[in-house]
């Protein structure tokens, strides 16, 4: 099982991270052309978004893997898929007609009095992303890797191209007159990156529709209510847990002085981008992992498998994190000049991405347990730890306290997790051999400090030497067999091209 496992969050994380890397394009080129007071507005503007997103699809998209994995046939998935789809379709137009009915005094309250253009924009890009959530889940459900990404990966190069035409080519067209003069004003500033998106997002709900075919949104009362049984808690804590996230983004914006506080967050946006490759594991293997322990396992081969993919996913973690934190100065290198200042908080960073890793395999138990409500009581803990220790730490020490507000949050998080699944649906996780691979990820980046004052070569050949040396140790450990691990992703890849032509 966990072979098959890897191998599904192999296919999605291969074919997902060109997606995300093409999308990771925009922040080397837009921390290049912008301030970081300018970039701030983008990192506010975005860090609203996932917090809609939860807060409109109400759960449904767990509920849906749930309810789907359970229909007895064709026809009840059928109606599971548009039941969930109709509710968060009829959700996402009632929110776009609200945001445009008070237009202005939401661009007051945000700040952008001067721009509303930003704000209806951005709700109509979450409106979109709401309307494309269940379509997207279900190609999870159903095992279309292919399809999904192959959407996923047109709508970013829309996106990027799109973004990077605006503000390299828009400017000289427009200089010379004709068609595209009326299309360019320097004052739109970051209004420009929303557009791209926002066309990006219309291209996406075009791609999906054809996958549709069959299954008009159209709601079962009945059904309905059982879903929304299940999903209310994963709503109230999807809410508390995307705050989790994002809330350190207005608590710079508004507990630092305000001619600080914009160039303080566009900093600290683009330190958390240059964390991609950590934040693109996590990414790919909530897509395979999600579905796979929802579906029909019983008690003793969930918990053997879900304290051992604990286990693995804590190895390639810390293994991510050695090469992100030794290799920073490299890594810096993505985000332009004006930004790497922000540099130093990286592995603080880094450290809370993984917690927050641990923190989604410690939701699994009471995902398949139905007893969602647990999920309310550890992100709603983790909510209260957000917000006091940003309110200690921010007007203290700026951005870098936002960030140890995140690390502190998420191991209050893994910690309550860990005490509600011993209480209630006792987890074998190996403890002891999780801590020392921590242990040792720590011992490795603590020697990789030591080598800063060496030359370049030297230092760069040590720290590979150092993740490598991490990397044998685990496979070596835990008699990983990775060419095993590569034929299962091969065959997994085979299996999903011979479903999706």
């Amino acid at each position: 099982m966990l072979r098959k496992l890897a191998g599904q969050t192999a296919v999605y994380g291969i074919s997902s991270i060109v997606a995300r890397l093409l999308n990771y394009l925009l922040t080397p080129y837009l921390t290049r052309i912008m301030s970081p007071a300018e970039y701030g507005v983008i990192t506010d503007m975005y860090a609203l978004i996932p917090f809609a997103l939860v807060v409109l699809t109400f759960g449904m998209e767990t509920g849906y893997f749930r309810f789907a994995g359970r229909a007895s046939s064709p026809e009840e998935k059928k109606k599971v898929f548009s039941t969930t789809w109709a509710a968060v379709s009829y959700a996402a137009l009632a929110f776009l007609a609200l945001a445009l009915l008070f237009l202005k005094p939401v661009a007051a309250a945000t700040g952008y009095a001067a721009h509303p253009s930003y704000i209806w924009m951005v709700a109509a890009i979450i409106a979109l992303d709401v309307v494309t959530a269940i379509p997207f889940a279900r190609l999870r459900e159903e095992g279309r890797a292919g399809r999904f990404v192959l959407v996923r990966v047109a709508s970013v190069v829309i996106n990027v191209a799109l973004c990077i035409f605006c503000y390299a080519a828009l400017p000289r067209l427009a200089a010379s007159g004709g068609p595209f003069a009326p299309l360019w004003n320097p004052d739109f500033g970051a209004g420009y990156v929303f557009a791209a998106n926002l066309a990006a997002s219309f291209a996406t709900l075009l791609l999906l529709l054809p996958s549709c075919r069959g299954s008009l949104p159209r709601i079962d009362r009945k059904l309905l209510r059982t879903i929304l049984v299940y999903s209310f808690p994963l709503l109230l804590s999807g809410i508390a847990g995307t705050a989790n996230e994002f809330i350190d983004r207005q608590m710079i914006k508004y507990l630092m002085p305000p001619d600080e506080a914009m160039g303080a967050l566009g900093i600290y946006g683009a330190v958390v981008k240059i964390g991609v490759v950590l934040m693109l594991f996590t990414q790919m293997y909530r897509l395979a992992a999600e579905p796979f322990f929802l579906m029909g396992f019983d008690k003793k081969d969930f918990v053997r498998t879900n304290a051992e993919a604990l286990k693995y996913f804590v190895i390639v973690s810390v293994a991510i994190f050695l090469v992100i934190a030794l290799f920073a100065d490299l890594f810096a290198l993505i985000v332009g000049a004006d930004f790497r200042q922000g540099i130093f908080i990286l592995p603080v960073v880094l450290l809370a991405n993984i917690l927050s890793g641990v923190v989604l395999n410690l939701s699994f138990w009471y995902k398949q347990a139905d007893a969602t409500r647990y999920a309310i009581y550890v992100t709603g803990f983790g909510l209260l730890l957000t917000v006091g220790f940003n309110l200690a730490l921010v007007p203290w020490q700026g951005y870098a306290g936002a960030a140890w507000a995140r690390l502190l949050c998420n191991a209050g998080m893994a910690g309550m997790s860990y005490y509600l699944n011993r209480k209630y649906y006792p987890t074998p996780y190996d403890l002891p051999r999780i801590g020392s691979y921590f242990l040792l990820g720590a011992a490795l980046y603590g020697a990789g400090l030591c080598t800063a004052h060496l030359p370049v070569l030297p230092r760069y050949l040590l720290d590979a030497g150092f993740v490598a040396l991490f990397t044998l140790y685990a496979v070596r450990r835990e008699r990983i067999d990775v060419g095993g691990l590569v034929r299962s992703v091969l065959h997994r890849k085979q299996t999903t091209n011979d479903k999706n032509p």
